[in-house]
């Protein structure tokens, strides 16, 4: 039974593409049924979290409007030396939850996520994802691309397992 459920936003909860603004502002696009499937799930009792490399505003933003439960932006990878991986963040928060990683289901699409990925009880990527990733033993490729309802794809499986 998943009882965590985390997300990478570039390329999940997004389309992956940087938009700017004549003036230098950083947009992002985020699909309204992918939230609405992580309000669902939060209602059933699952924790729901961001894990990104990126440190934004509008991630911060996006994740307060959620009223997620957990946001680690500026969380590394193992391609960056130094800095805490999603794999440990989701370890640290596994820990406080009293669960294990196998009651987890993460969302990513690039290398930066292979390592939780392949650690995770529920690997999932959108379609669009890398090659790399794809390939993850157990991983479910969702017909959906990241921000154009990915997420709610996974979100309403989940649901119907609770």
């Amino acid at each position: 039974m998943i009882r965590l459920f985390l997300t990478d936003v570039d390329g999940c909860l997004t389309d992956g593409g940087m938009y700017y603004s004549a003036n230098g502002d950083e947009l992002k696009r985020f699909c309204v049924y992918d939230g609405m499937g992580m309000v669902q799930l939060r209602k059933k009792g699952v924790k729901c979290g961001i894990l990104t490399s990126e440190t934004t505003p509008i991630v911060e933003r996006r994740a307060k409007k959620l009223n997620l439960d957990y946001l680690f932006m500026g969380v590394g990878s193992q391609v960056q030396d130094g800095a805490t991986s999603k794999l440990e963040v989701c370890q640290q928060i596994c820990k406080e939850m009293g669960i294990g990683l196998d009651e987890v289901c993460y969302v990513g699409d690039d290398v930066n996520d292979l390592d939780i990925l392949q650690s995770v009880g529920m690997p999932v990527c959108p379609r669009n994802a890398r090659p790399e990733v794809k390939q993850i033993s157990g991983i479910w490729v969702l017909e959906h691309c990241g921000g154009d309802g990915a997420i709610r794809e996974v979100a309403d499986r989940i649901l119907k397992e609770l």
